[in-house]
């Protein structure tokens, strides 16, 4: 049994923590042995940025409003996915020390931790994909876990600066990992006195401060955590393989509308240091433009290409195939892909409180050993009787 001074001192600086993220009473690497398990108070936060969604009750909306929360969604999934990843993850271009900084306080406002953790847990990603040591693997762990569990347990809260020593010589990125609180608050701050501001400035916006907050930074921010997410959990199990990677990875056209490019997984698992993730000129790829046309102005140089081997090993895999397979139907797939596995995931979660019958199907479909692959895992379960399934 745990003594209560213990878990008092472990509580305290579970909060603590909130502030200083490098903080503990305990090792690093202890806690990265603990096993995997969701920490309550590591869900305080993700609770607070969900239910900051249902002020609008009170503040309302309008089309300045929503419009900011759509812009500021689509503004930070590029610092996500051309900053955070293709970046701070890949190094996949160069910057200026001084742009790299700049970058991070960008990323920073995404709300997603800081550069450095990020990054670690990336390129972890990538060492062990689809294999028990990732961290959030659906084949593995099961589709919530790889959306948002794994991000709640206290082994992957801390930052392990000896995997990531090419970033951690730089004390200014590891002040920005260390509190990485400092900018999203701020950036919280800012949109409030921004709405406040035009509330008397420029009427006719119809906003306010607690608007503005409510939409520009809760909502907003909600979408951009689950948009990235959905790298996490559904690339590893919707969409086609062109290439044959030790992993599940897969490229999706609807997630990469979703997330500016990051769906066409499959191709970044078989080169990841490329600047871009869609290989070929159909594959739409919004960070890898933007990349592209900010590199026009020298802030940032080096883009590096996918090699012509990487190209002649897509067409002796039956190039031309995925190319005819790309198309309406293609997409229809994956969207009907989206409508059954979002559905029973929910209900899965509702059902297994009162149902062990159907907790004993879970846990033999998420069972590592026999787990399988994209198309089986998707078949619906048989829910009983007091649970109605959905068809939408």
């Amino acid at each position: 049994m745990v003594p209560e001074k213990s878990i008092a001192r472990r509580l305290l600086s579970s909060l603590v923590q909130w502030v200083d993220s490098d903080y503990s009473i305990e090792s690093p690497d202890f806690i990265r042995a603990q096993p995997d398990g969701v920490n309550l108070v590591r869900c305080i936060p993700f609770a607070v940025l969900h239910l900051g969604c249902l002020g609008v009750i009170w503040t309302g909306g309008g089309w300045f409003a929503a419009g900011a929360a759509v812009t500021l969604y689509f503004t930070r999934m590029f610092a996500v996915t051309g900053i955070y990843h293709r970046y701070f993850s890949h190094k996949s271009y160069s910057t200026s020390r001084f742009g790299q900084f700049l970058l991070a306080l960008f990323g920073a406002t995404c709300v997603q931790r800081g550069a450095l953790w990020w990054a670690y847990h990336h390129r972890h990603h990538h060492q062990h994909s689809d294999e028990p040591e990732d961290a959030h693997s659906p084949h593995i762990h099961g589709f919530w876990w790889s959306h948002i569990g794994w991000i709640t347990s206290r082994r992957n809260f801390p930052t392990d600066y000896s995997k990531i020593r090419d970033l951690a010589r730089y004390p200014e990125l590891v002040f920005l990992n260390r509190f990485d609180i400092l900018v999203p608050v701020l950036f919280a701050a800012a949109l409030f006195g921004s709405g406040h501001l035009l509330e008397h400035a420029a009427p006719s916006l119809q906003t306010n401060g607690m608007q503005l907050l409510v939409w520009g930074f809760f909502i907003s921010t909600t979408a951009l955590f689950h948009g990235t997410s959905c790298i996490n959990s559904l690339a590893h199990l919707m969409g086609s393989r062109r290439f044959n990677t030790e992993d599940d990875s897969r490229n999706s056209f609807v997630l990469s509308l979703i997330t500016l490019g990051e769906g066409w997984h499959n191709n970044h698992h078989r080169y990841m240091s490329a600047t871009r993730q869609g290989f070929y000129w159909w594959e739409i790829d919004i960070t890898y433009y933007l990349l592209r046309a900010l590199s026009w102005t020298g802030f940032i140089y080096d883009l590096k290409e996918v090699p012509a081997s990487i190209y002649r090993e897509a067409e002796l895999r039956n190039h031309h195939d995925s190319v005819a397979r790309f198309s309406v139907s293609s997409i229809q797939d994956e969207i009907n892909t989206l409508k059954r596995v979002m559905p029973t995931a929910a209900a899965i979660a509702i059902a297994t409180v009162n149902s062990p019958a159907l907790a004993g199907q879970i846990k033999q479909i998420e069972d590592p050993p026999t787990l399988q692959r994209t198309s089986e895992l998707l078949v619906p379960v048989q829910f009983p009787a007091s649970l109605p399934r959905s068809d939408t």
